[in-house]
């Protein structure tokens, strides 16, 4: 059995069966929803009418400004046009040679560290972060000012409030608070230090001697509606986002599985041995016979979502399975319960990656589903992460196997779910 413990256990059992609950605080209601039809409903059906809630907003504006990910209305669907084109099909197979590279320096990495025990989040970092700066900014994580924003930003990580929890739990302790004064500090460093990053690359734009990567894209597309493109400001605000957004949650994601693997040798076998025929230069059409580490990487993902909850707001006066639900209230739509629901899912703490090759599997992945958001609001690199993650779990476990060493982790929400103490895993080279 998998922990619930922290903030996760800290809810009534009961929501791991429940379609709907109701929370109550002398500011605000809330209303937790895992029925699928209910989600669907606020997620995809009418996603203007529940927008963003300003309770997550406000908390995170410090380091994302107005980016895409707090933004609603108007604002939102411009920011999505521009942004969308950047990671379509085409564009994910231009950023595959950058994730390999990525891929290889990680291996290198730990090769250095091979027969210890080392901190997996903390080794998950550096290669989702180096992923993002050579995907972004065509540069590695080496580079001075990608190495300044990623130490930054596990300062920033850790201090951060949780403000997810904060829109539902009635409890004085997860109520929203003022921002620590390190955590304000750190947002304004990473933000100065992605500035120079982003006006610098428009310079090399006006040259005509910028780099064609991800950043590149989207400060030339154009929103084909208004014929206006992304100035520095608002570049910065997407870009830290996409650091938020690319670099912690598939940190997240990548330490998880790898400590599922760990406690899973049969999985973590199959994984490798699917690795191994990806050959020493994958291309990007390669990814598609990565089929038992994609599943591998879904289950995870559905176990430990990297974001455990969102927050939508009601606009307007609602009924919901014949309950009231008044304008302004927050409804909280959790991947953490949905994904472990006991009346939608077989055996719902346990990792069986094979889950999705059945009938049911899919019928449930369909319907309750949603590590990246779902609707018009899915995360736009949801299919860049699908290729990152299972491509950084082949190229690790291909020549390295992985068990556990010391205590079981235990989850807890930062800005992601992590491990309250880390997860530590014995790191040995694979015999051929």
């Amino acid at each position: 059995m998998l922990f619930r413990q922290d903030i996760l256990s800290a809810q009534p059992q009961r929501l791991y069966r429940a379609w709907m609950a109701e929370f109550r605080t002398p500011f605000f209601r809330s209303f937790l929803i895992n029925q699928p039809d209910l989600v669907a409903e606020v997620l995809r059906s009418r996603p203007d009418d529940f927008p963003k809630s300003a309770r997550i907003a406000e908390g995170l504006r410090p380091l994302l400004g107005n980016s895409v990910f707090l933004t609603n209305g108007e604002t939102w669907k411009r920011q999505r046009r521009i942004i969308d084109p950047a990671f379509e099909g085409g564009r994910l197979k231009d950023t595959f040679p950058a994730m390999v590279a990525a891929a290889e320096a990680c291996v290198a990495r730990l090769a250095a560290r091979e027969g210890q025990v080392i901190e997996v989040e903390e080794e998950a970092s550096h290669a989702a972060a180096d992923v993002i700066f050579r995907t972004l900014f065509s540069i590695p994580i080496e580079h001075e000012i990608a190495t300044e924003v990623f130490h930054e930003f596990r300062a920033y990580q850790r201090s951060a409030p949780i403000l997810n929890i904060a829109a539902f739990v009635p409890l004085p302790r997860w109520m929203p608070r003022l921002h620590r004064r390190g955590t304000r500090a750190a947002a304004k460093r990473i933000r100065g230090l992605i500035t120079r990053l982003t006006a610098a690359r428009m310079r090399d734009i006006r040259a005509g001697s910028a780099p064609d990567d991800l950043a590149t894209k989207i400060m030339t597309t154009q929103d084909p509606v208004s014929g206006d493109t992304f100035d520095t400001e608002e570049m910065v605000d997407q870009v830290a986002i996409f650091f938020l957004a690319g670099h912690e949650t598939s940190a997240s994601a990548l330490g998880w599985t790898l400590y599922l693997l760990a406690t899973h040798p049969d999985w973590q076998d199959r994984v490798a041995e699917e690795g191994q025929q990806l050959g020493t230069s994958p291309t990007f059409s390669d990814v598609t016979r990565l089929r038992f580490s994609r599943d591998v990487f879904r289950e995870a993902l559905r176990l430990y979502p990297p974001v455990p909850m969102m927050v939508r707001q009601a606009r307007c006066p609602e009924r919901f399975r014949d309950r009231a639900v008044p304008a302004g209230s927050q409804i909280v739509l959790s991947p953490w319960h949905q994904q472990r629901h006991e009346r939608i899912w077989d055996r719902p703490d346990e990792f069986d990656p094979g889950r999705f090759a059945t009938a049911e599997g899919k019928a449930c992945m369909r319907g309750a589903y949603m590590p990246f958001s779902s609707g018009a609001r899915v995360c736009p690199g949801a299919g860049f992460a699908m290729v990152e993650g299972p491509l950084l779990l082949s190229f690790i476990l291909r020549q390295f196997r992985v068990s556990p060493a010391g205590e079981p982790p235990v989850p807890v929400a930062h800005l992601t779910v992590r491990s309250a103490e880390g997860i530590r895993l014995s790191l040995c080279l694979r015999k051929e």
